[in-house]
């Protein structure tokens, strides 16, 4: 009798515990439903007053969701670009707006899609796949003025990259400001044709508009990167060993294979590129004595990834990083018309080699 006694106060003990428990986490699950089904709704159906938005050339989702809220369009920012990116809506359009606190996300997504530019864009300015921070401060300089110097102290600002990890959490983690990585934001402008409304932009406009095109990109592989265990970091990383190995006939899922592979087997990555941005040079080839600088972006010399991107990866190579092909491949060697041959062990791949290398 006594043990059951003391077993009737035990489960009475653990109901007292767990019940309240329960009812918090089921309240706490009503109010996120109650509030996220709030969010979704207009601001205020009954009032119609028009409400003037301007939306700039250049804007992410994250920012015209912002700009919404601001203005009392929209009651969550955060909801609205989940809820754009659900629905898979893109191809906004900048302008001047007329919305409303009573229109629903459907009328502003729809009126956004079909909005008018108001602003001719007087700078265009392209980065292509590839680049490196330095060449593209390069590309900048040569299309607005500013001096190269200017625009690198800019992008290397600690100050500034503090500021901007606060404003894209989500991109600019704490894992740029490794001690061992070269340029904080290699990597992280996104490779596109930007438009502005000034001939001279502010500087901070050009580099955030890239870094709010790369946080708009990577959105869109956000559960691909959550399957394969993969940080915004490491993926930017992989791909651009991608990208800078790629050429317009390579396949970049093999490619990708291939460092996986690696990687799996402990084996040094071994890329040529990585060699190159250790030593800050471009070359065509590159030598044995090349393969002896001691930077932790030499991936002969050390194992795993280096430690951030080498250069900015186009959608293709981040693709790829996160759906390389399932191969047996460990080698890979272009030819001087631009095809990839990829081959099983060393053996293989010194003979390609030797083959090709001497055509050149």
């Amino acid at each position: 009798m006594l043990q059951e006694h003391e077993a009737k106060t035990v489960r009475k003990m653990v109901l007292y515990i767990t019940a309240p428990l329960l009812l918090l986490m089921v309240a706490a699950c009503i109010g996120i439903f109650v509030y996220i089904r709030s969010a979704l709704q207009p601001v205020d159906p009954n009032d119609k007053t028009p409400i003037q938005v301007e939306i700039p050339i250049g804007s992410s989702v994250s920012t015209i969701a912002t700009i919404l809220e601001k203005q009392g369009v929209v009651k969550d920012a955060t909801i609205f670009r989940y809820y754009v990116k659900f629905k898979n809506h893109a191809d906004f359009q900048a302008g001047n707006y007329t919305f409303t606190k009573a229109m629903t996300f459907e009328q502003i997504v729809k009126q956004l899609k079909t909005g008018k530019i108001v602003k001719e864009a007087k700078l265009k300015i392209t980065i292509p796949e590839g680049k490196q921070l330095t060449q593209i401060a390069t590309i900048i300089s040569q299309k607005t003025g500013y001096s190269t110097e200017d625009i690198m102290a800019k992008l290397t600002n600690r100050t500034y990259i503090e500021e901007l990890m606060k404003k894209y959490p989500s991109v600019l983690t704490a894992d740029i400001l490794n001690k061992n990585i070269r340029y904080a934001l290699e990597g992280y402008l996104f490779p596109a044709t930007y438009s502005f409304t000034e001939e001279k932009p502010p500087l901070e406009e050009m580099i955030e508009t890239m870094i709010a095109k790369t946080e708009e990109i990577l959105a869109k592989y956000t559960e691909d990167m959550e399957a394969r265990g993969m940080t915004v970091h490491q993926l930017l990383t992989m791909a651009s060993l991608i990208e800078e190995e790629a050429t317009e006939k390579a396949d970049r899922e093999k490619i990708a294979s291939v460092f996986y592979n690696r990687l799996e087997k402990g084996m040094p990555l071994q890329t040529d590129p990585t060699v190159l941005y250790a030593l800050g040079k471009h070359k065509q080839r590159v030598y044995y004595k090349d393969l002896e600088v001691n930077s932790p972006y030499n991936t002969y010399m050390y194992k795993g990834l280096p430690p951030g991107p080498i250069a900015n990866a186009g959608e293709m190579s981040l693709h790829a990083a996160l759906h390389p092909a399932e191969t047996d491949y460990f080698y890979f060697l272009a030819t001087p018309t631009g095809d990839v041959i990829f081959t099983k062990t060393l053996d293989e791949h010194n003979r390609e080699k030797a083959k090709y290398i001497g055509k050149q």
